[in-house]
């Protein structure tokens, strides 16, 4: 909404999350951009800002417990069996019309592709401003606004976007480019139930299932403590052998970068970076990955990284823990055969 002398910037208060539920529980980008969330709040509390979390579906009984664990001030609980599944068209309006009630100042969510998919239509009824896909979330010390990077240009420059004249300022953020937040199992809020208007039920798609995908597809880099990648360096699909290999002896997942992905050597589902997914694990080992700036915003976050490659020079080697120069293909399968030992 653009403001004006009668909606003043100042009327609109707090930071919002926009939570998900996946498989009956709090989906983890939720529990990140909680932690993310309360940041921003300190850094507008002389606007007295509080770290709210909107949570829609069905059955949501006792979650609420987990949000107030995981630093929300307040939860809004909106439980109708209309949000059983996800659709679209009824969770915008609902949002829409909290919005309007409540004028959070920024609203996050995961882009995930429900937060992809919700957040625009939010967005263009609001008439407000969205940034996708954001890997930084800061406040503005001197505007008090909140300053939203993400990669531009195919990932060539790092953009950094302000929402001046609009309200809410909103972001959606991969999951992954915030860590979660330590627990406090003490914490408690103010809880908060809203209801769908019968007029918001009414929508021409009907959603009579949904199915998680199975088989490769549902790999979880996510929830990987190593993840090993291969890039351009290993060659073909069967040079992704090494890779696996070391990815089972360190009980590992492993990842790709774009470019083999568009060589058609290994599935999407394992694609780290820019146009994949965001991940921070404990250890990330990156093999025959040159580290361009769009493979690097997808992993930069992990804690220790080791790089293999031939090329001392390579960006990846710069960013790296440990750098190793050598051949991907001598070097790895003497790393495994120690490690099976």
């Amino acid at each position: 909404m653009k403001l004006s002398e009668l909606d003043r910037a100042d009327n609109y208060n707090d930071v919002w999350v926009l939570g998900e539920i996946a498989e009956g529980k709090v989906h983890r980008v939720t529990l990140e951009l909680l932690g993310k969330a309360k940041d921003l709040a300190e850094k507008r509390i002389s606007a007295g800002s509080k770290v709210v979390c909107l949570l829609l579906g069905h059955q949501l009984d006792g979650l609420e417990k987990e949000l107030f664990s995981h630093h929300a001030d307040k939860v809004i609980i909106v439980d109708d069996e209309a949000l059983k599944f996800f659709n679209d068209s009824i969770h915008a309006s609902v949002v829409t019309r909290l919005v309007n009630k409540y004028k959070p100042e920024i609203m996050i969510s995961g882009a995930t592709s429900k937060g992809r998919s919700l957040m625009p239509l939010v967005a263009v009824k609001l008439e407000t401003g969205l940034t996708a896909d954001c890997t930084g979330l800061e406040i503005d010390e001197d505007s008090g606004l909140l300053l939203q990077t993400r990669p531009a240009y195919g990932g060539n420059i790092i953009a950094t976007i302000k929402c001046e004249d609009y309200r809410p300022q909103m972001s959606t953020v991969r999951q992954g480019v915030f860590k979660v937040q330590p627990e406090d199992v003490s914490g408690t809020g103010e809880l908060i139930s809203e209801f769908v208007l019968d007029e918001e039920k009414q929508t021409s798609l009907t959603v009579l299932s949904e199915e998680g995908l199975d088989g490769e597809s549902r790999i979880n880099l996510h929830d990987a403590n190593v993840i090993v990648t291969g890039g351009r360096g290993v060659k073909n699909a069967d040079g992704f052998k090494v890779i696996h290999d070391l990815a089972d002896a360190v009980g590992g997942a492993v990842g790709a970068s774009r470019a083999t992905i568009d060589s058609g050597w290994i599935s999407y589902s394992h694609q780290v970076g820019q146009t994949g997914l965001t991940v921070q694990p404990e250890v990330y080992i990156a093999c025959g990955v040159s580290g361009q700036i769009q493979h690097l915003v997808g992993m930069q976050s992990s804690d220790f990284i080791i790089a293999i490659n031939k090329d001392p020079d390579a960006p990846i080697m710069h960013l790296a823990d440990v750098a190793i120069v050598g051949d991907l293909f001598e070097v790895i399968p003497e790393i495994t055969k120690l490690l099976s030992n």
